[in-house]
């Protein structure tokens, strides 16, 4: 999938402006980055287009430990989207992801259900 593409589908899914699916596209990369180690940020991110592949650099080796509300939480303050819109984009960035890498790569996302991960994942069109 290309950038236009996925940010586009985004936008969709998401119910918000292409700009906002841009903002709420990288910050959802940049935390999902510290949902994941260091090799598994780097496998998904070697599948994405160009402009968002500097997004998913793990900011440290190890996997930080935080839950689907904390998640929900940088992405509003990352993006400057409300929270509900946060809440709501997640699915469609994280569900856009899903549709743009192999089932191999996307693996360590769908891991983290045990916090909710997975449900958020789940909600595509």
């Amino acid at each position: 999938m290309d950038y236009e593409t996925f940010i586009g589908t985004v936008s969709r899914r998401s119910r918000v402006p292409r700009e906002a699916a841009t903002a709420l596209t990288r910050a959802t990369l940049e935390t999902l980055a510290e949902r994941l180690t260091g090799g598994e940020a780097d496998a998904l991110a070697a599948r994405l287009p160009k402009p968002l592949r500097a997004s998913l650099a793990a900011p440290a080796p190890e996997a930080e430990g935080f839950g689907l509300d904390e998640f929900v939480d940088r992405v509003s303050r990352r993006s400057g989207l409300s929270p509900a819109e946060a809440r709501r984009g997640v699915p469609a960035e994280l569900s856009t992801l899903h549709d743009a890498v192999h089932d191999d790569e996307f693996r360590p996302v769908p891991a983290q259900r045990r916090t909710g991960f997975g449900e958020r994942v789940e909600a595509r069109d």
